[in-house]
């Protein structure tokens, strides 16, 4: 393992430092990021459904990367940004762990170049301006607003908050759908149009007010024309790491920016990129939403998962709780011929646990990989790059719905995915789901909100559970970010901060 480099050097490496802007010694934009042809595989890194221990996907997203450069490939790491309210929360940082890190790790986990308070900006700036348009007379004549102000802070006192003229609530920012623009944007151009579709509001007659009729496009557009720009970093062996973007997945769709995987694959033969949390949420979204819109699709998907975690989900018992494990293979199998489990492995784990899992696994006819870079760093997750690169091609490609499907026979084919045998909406879901069936919004993907941890949409139902019923208890057209949120459950848009949240164990 090496010492940090500059980041000059990093771009040497790769040949683009004529492309990069220095913000400071070790992390830098890249500026000339619209992509050319594509010629990488894309490899996607999933999960079992995360548990308090943590199953460490973006720990295996670094690892696989780092082996890869080892073995001599040309490959880099396409990552989230994090946010720093989980930061100072209970997940606490995004940027690997052990000897499978990004750095400088601080910088990243913190204020990194930038990119948070630039959308947490645009965001609020676009709320004032929506505010001032009403004070000043309200020729649009706004009656509801609906785009709201953000924080990127655990902050659950802005849950429910009271304005001069109406009550209002917070989203954290990751949530806040200027944060999706920018992910799914493919240009200035394209962030331009899609912050101008933004819906903010309705009048009187319940017609659509835009971002666009605010004459604001362009102010937010100069606030984001650095944060649309991807993030160079690099890894402990000094290996190219790109950064860019950060929607939650159980909120939003839980993939790093659009931009920055198109880039990646248009110079690395290998891009290695993650979605947030179990394949039920992050994944499928990747798979339903980004790479429909990029026109990009997974070489192969790497299901990650922990010998803890599945106990966690079997209740103390590895064999009940590869219940979990199999519902993600057979659900990623639909999607992708070359669907690939790597177990992250941890000191606790017994030669007889991981025989028995590696058993389980194959029974399902699956690949199985024993990835161990948390102690062993770019050695680590050896076998399994040499697996990624010996793949044949993929002959897979699933559509989950058309397009043109009814509102509700998206929501059913997606709830199919999970495994639900009922679906129950809400009075104020039915109405919307009406009005949006008949109006030109209709055509637009959707995007599921339900809790991360169980495949339901109730966090206390562990497992591989059958047969349940899903509950869609709001729905809100997100037309910036180009598709239509379900909430499912007991959804929040603002966390808070726990008990023992991370904020305590910061030293300086």
């Amino acid at each position: 393992m090496n010492n940090i480099l500059n980041i000059n050097n990093i771009a040497k490496k790769i040949k683009i430092e004529n492309d990069i802007e220095l913000y400071g010694n070790y992390k830098a934009k890249i500026n000339n990021y619209e992509a050319n042809d594509i010629k990488g595989k894309l490899i996607l890194v999933t999960s079992t459904n995360p548990t308090p221990e943590g199953e460490g996907k973006t720990t295996l997203s670094i690892g696989l990367n780092d082996s890869l450069n080892k073995l001599g490939y040309n490959s880099v790491a396409c990552l989230r940004e994090p946010s720093m309210g989980p930061v100072f929360g209970s997940k606490g940082g995004a940027t690997g762990g052990g000897f499978a890190k990004i750095i400088p790790e601080e910088d990243i986990n913190l204020h990194f170049t930038g990119d948070m308070h630039a959308i947490t900006s645009a965001n609020n700036l676009l709320c004032a301006i929506i505010d001032n348009h009403i004070y000043q007379g309200n020729e649009l004549k706004i009656k509801k607003v609906v785009f709201k102000r953000c924080l990127d802070v655990n902050d659950r006192a802005l849950r429910h908050v009271k304005l001069e003229n109406r009550d209002e609530e917070f989203v954290i920012t990751p949530a806040s759908e200027i944060m999706a623009v920018l992910c799914l944007s493919t240009s200035i151009n394209s962030l331009k149009e899609r912050l101008g579709n933004i819906i903010v509001g309705y009048s009187d007659d319940n017609k659509e007010i835009f971002a666009r009729d605010l004459n604001c496009v362009d102010a937010l557009t100069v606030i984001l024309k650095d944060a649309i720009k991807p993030n160079l970093v690099q890894s402990l062996y000094n290996n190219p790491v790109i950064v860019h973007g950060g929607p939650f997945a159980n909120i939003a769709h839980g993939c790093s920016s659009l931009i920055a995987t198109k880039y990646a694959l248009s110079k690395f033969d290998y891009v290695i990129t993650e979605a947030g949390f179990g394949s039920d949420m992050g994944a499928l979204k990747f798979l339903d939403i980004k790479c429909k819109m990029g026109n990009i699709y997974p070489d192969a998907i790497v299901i990650n998962t922990t010998i803890k975690s599945l106990k966690y989900h079997g209740n103390g018992n590895l064999n009940l709780g590869f219940d979990n494990l199999k519902y993600h293979i057979n659900l990623m199998k639909k999607f992708n011929s070359n669907i690939i489990v790597s177990l992250n492995k941890f000191d606790t784990d017994t030669d007889e646990e991981i025989y028995s899992l590696k058993n389980l696994v194959q029974k399902d006819n699956v690949k199985f990989f024993v990835s161990s870079m948390y102690n062993d760093g770019e050695d680590g997750a050896l076998d399994l790059a040499k697996e990624i690169v010996k793949l044949e091609s993929n002959t897979i490609k699933y559509k989950i719905y058309d397009n043109s499907d009814e509102l509700e026979v998206k929501v059913e084919k997606i709830c199919k995915l999970f495994g639900a045998s009922n679906i129950k909406y809400s009075d104020g879901a039915k109405e919307k789901i009406k009005l949006i069936n008949e109006s030109k919004y209709k055509n637009l993907p959707i995007c599921i909100a339900k809790t991360p941890f169980s495949i339901t949409d109730n966090k206390k139902i562990l497992g591989a559970p059958k047969d349940f019923e899903m509950n869609v208890t709001n729905i809100h057209i997100q037309n910036g970010a180009g598709f239509i949120t379900i909430y499912m459950g007991n959804i929040l848009t603002m966390p808070g901060l726990g008990k023992n949240s991370n904020y305590k164990k910061f030293k300086i």
